[in-house]
């Protein structure tokens, strides 16, 4: 790992001027794990007024003493870097936002008042001594760790709060005492889980009981705040052991309630899993495949509704309407959660079409035709998608037999332009108003073979073309003409049959 030249001149600008200045938070956390940071933060000293004067190209937007400087780096992450003045965070009395946010005297306070040890360090590129004003506790606490040795480049690393040890430990714990953290922002509650999903850690033990105890302040948190750890979570590789943490440390019944009510709701001899460790199940697969956050959250959510509409128990248990009821409810969820209409659209569409028949030889084109006007043709991979998850998670050890090959292969065929007349520039009309005749036979044969023509050669499908070759058509004889539709039929029937072929042969179906 290598820390970017942008934030390397951030550093040496603000320590040229007299401050202190070093990389802090999740990016140093990152860093030490070998993985390349999203976010590059800085943290100084320096009061915002005093960090854009440093910085011309900045800006200061909030009431968080962050200024976030443009570097012009053609790099997203790094376009633009927030340095945060060393601040203190009072009483949260909403447990969500701090009272007031103040001036830290030095770097040990700044660092105190960050969420988990993991995330409390900081890092600077130079081995020089400390300024005066640093003290003596943080010199001694100080670490050096060589980093890059190919360009022997020094990072310390300030570690206060045994983050380092943390981290090899592969343990999410809370910096200080974990009620105080949680009580000052309740968020951190579903952080802690996302952190462990992210990173494979497990959440050390007092950290774990204090979310438990305390899940119920979650409520207090902004829907938009806990959808978009939500959101990260389930995009993680371990999406399934997230949610299910979610739901060990009591913070999914004020979550999802609704999922929590699938917790060890039997079903019938078409699954070997409960209801919730079904879903989590096809969640599992859906991050194994690296499917898109919308497939993932149809996983979870695509059976729902079965606790609900479960009639009879055992192996002869039934779940009729579960995909229609499961679909209100992953809206009312979706909705609650603050997603977009686009997402929500998509999902709740998912979920009420997972459930579809289809059966070789058994379901006609036109029944495929109606799926893909209800779900959508863009929306036909993600149903797919959905079907291999479920599949899976009711313990199936194939998610792609013959017959989902088979299904693929009708909705490309029902969903591909059909070859006709009316790909053409020109149609019976134009034949009628050139020739000037009345409808017949004729007017059919001329657009059938100027149809061939164009099949031919999709280069002579132009008014011009066309036009003077109904002129052209108009003038030979009944029989000839006849046998020119024909022959543009048997083409026709020829194409599409090859075109048919291929389609088979990209699903390997006969």
């Amino acid at each position: 790992m290598v820390v970017p030249k942008e934030v390397k001149k951030i550093l040496a600008k603000l320590q040229e001027v007299g401050f202190e200045a070093y990389i802090v938070g999740g990016c140093v956390r990152d860093f030490l794990l070998g993985n390349d940071p999203k976010d590059w933060d800085v943290t100084t000293n320096a009061k915002p007024e005093e960090i854009q004067k440093v910085f011309l190209s900045s800006f200061y937007e909030n009431n968080f003493l962050t200024v976030t400087v443009r570097t012009g780096s053609k790099k997203e992450n790094l376009a633009e870097i927030e340095i945060t003045t060393y601040r203190l965070e009072a009483k949260y009395s909403d447990k969500r936002h701090p009272d007031e946010v103040r001036f830290a005297k030095d770097l040990r306070e700044d660092l105190a008042r960050r969420d988990f040890t993991v995330n409390s360090m900081a890092m600077d590129l130079k081995t020089k001594e400390f300024k005066d004003g640093r003290t003596k506790e943080l010199k001694n606490e100080r670490t050096k760790e060589r980093k890059n040795a190919g360009t022997k480049e020094l990072v310390d690393v300030i570690d206060l709060f045994s983050g380092k040890e943390d981290l090899k430990n592969r343990i999410i714990k809370t910096v200080g005492n974990a009620q105080e953290r949680f009580s000052e922002d309740s968020l951190r509650m579903i952080r802690a889980v996302r952190l462990a999903a992210t990173l494979g850690f497990k959440i050390e033990k007092e950290t774990a009981e204090a979310i438990k105890k305390n899940s119920l302040w979650i409520e207090a948190v902004s829907k938009e705040r806990i959808r978009d750890e939500l959101v990260k979570i389930i995009n993680t590789d371990d999406a399934a052991g997230g949610i299910d943490l979610l739901r060990e440390l009591g913070l999914l019944k004020f979550i999802m309630p609704e999922l929590q009510e699938n917790y060890g709701v039997g079903q019938n001899k078409h699954h070997i899993y409960d209801c919730y460790t079904h879903a989590l199940k096809a969640l599992e697969f859906t991050a194994k495949k690296d499917f898109n956050m919308q497939v993932r959250f149809a996983a979870l959510l695509h059976d729902v509704g079965k606790p609900r509409v479960k009639q009879g128990e055992g192996v002869n248990s039934t779940f009729y309407n579960h995909e229609i009821v499961g679909a209100k409810m992953a809206f009312e969820i979706l909705n609650r959660l603050k997603f977009s209409k686009k997402d929500i659209e998509k999902i709740t569409k998912l979920v009420r079409y997972h459930l579809f028949y289809y059966n070789v030889d058994e379901v006609s084109e036109s029944s495929v035709r109606r799926l893909v006007k209800n779900v959508g043709p863009e929306n036909m991979q993600e149903l797919l998608q959905v079907r291999q998850a479920d599949r899976i998670g009711s313990g199936v050890p194939k998610a792609e037999p013959y017959k989902l090959r088979h299904l693929k292969y009708v909705i490309d065929k029902v969903s591909q332009d059909p070859i006709s007349a009316k790909m053409l520039k020109v149609d019976g009309k134009d034949v009628m108003d050139i020739l000037k005749i009345q409808p017949g036979p004729k007017v059919g044969q001329i657009i059938s073979i100027l149809l061939g023509y164009v099949l031919d050669d999709p280069k002579n499908n132009t008014k011009d073309f066309l036009n003077k070759e109904i002129e052209s058509l108009g003038k030979i004889d009944e029989k000839e003409l006849e046998k020119l539709s024909e022959k543009s039929q048997e083409e026709k029937t020829k194409l599409e049959t090859k075109k048919d072929e291929m389609t088979k042969q990209k699903y390997w179906v006969t």
